[in-house]
């Protein structure tokens, strides 16, 4: 019998990286959604993964139609969902021509909003067995306070806080969920955030220091976190959380 089964999107590199394989080196095992290929020290051979790009539709159902695959006998006793796939979309100023891009803009709500729900949607319809379901979403403080030039990037994840407060609110059977803002790391999204102008984002001079004074988190060191945070026997007793308040 498999005591723990996570599911995580994003995989591939980053945070959820440093996540999967610290799932794995625990001995539990691990589904893996994500873009490009995933490789790990698996030498339990307990990593499954598909490759599906979640900003295409088809994609996205090919994704579904695996995982409903592979919960849908699953004999674990707890099951983790963790949504960590994630885009900043256009990053600039309202009135600037990026904001005009519809292509772009539903791109991000794509990957951050619509698949994320329909993910958690079948991940719910095969899993009302497991005793124990928990799903963490992986949120940002952008969502919860104004940023000037992340205005899709913020909503999209203030979108996701208010999914993740609605999950609660539904009250499914043996269900906690929290979205959780994992803090400044080091990884791609950052260096792309660092590319740009204070004209188009203007906040670009804290994060350029940030990087500067050593003073990003490592995803290794997030991710640790992360699972720790779990573990707790009060999860989901807030919804809406910040890793940054237990270090």
């Amino acid at each position: 019998m498999t005591q723990r089964l996570v599911v995580i999107t994003g995989c591939s590199r980053g945070l959820g990286h440093a996540m999967a394989q610290q799932l794995l080196e625990a001995g539990h095992v691990v589904l893996g959604i994500s873009r490009s290929a995933m490789h790990f020290s698996d030498p339990q051979h307990h990593f499954v993964g598909v490759q599906a790009d979640l900003a295409e539709p088809h994609d996205c159902h090919k994704a579904q139609d695996w995982l409903s695959q592979q919960l849908r006998h699953t004999s674990a006793s707890r099951v983790d969902l963790i949504h960590n796939a994630g885009v900043l979309g256009p990053m600039a100023l309202s009135h600037d021509t990026a904001l005009a891009d519809q292509a772009a803009i539903t791109h991000a709500l794509q990957i951050n909003l619509s698949a994320v729900m329909s993910l958690t949607a079948t991940f719910l319809q095969h899993t009302t067995a497991v005793v124990d379901r928990r799903v963490l979403f992986i949120s940002s403080g952008a969502g919860r306070a104004p940023v000037p030039g992340w205005a899709v990037y913020g909503a999209s994840k203030a979108a996701l806080d208010y999914y993740a407060q609605t999950l609660q609110a539904e009250a499914h059977p043996h269900l906690r969920c929290v979205a959780i803002a994992p803090g400044v790391i080091d990884t791609a999204m950052q260096q792309h955030i660092r590319q740009h102008s204070s004209e188009q984002f203007p906040n670009v001079g804290r994060f350029l220091a940030l990087h500067e004074q050593g003073q990003l988190q490592s995803p290794q060191a997030t991710a640790t976190q992360l699972i720790d945070y779990l573990e707790r026997p009060d999860f989901g007793a807030q919804t809406l959380d910040d890793i940054r308040r237990y270090s």
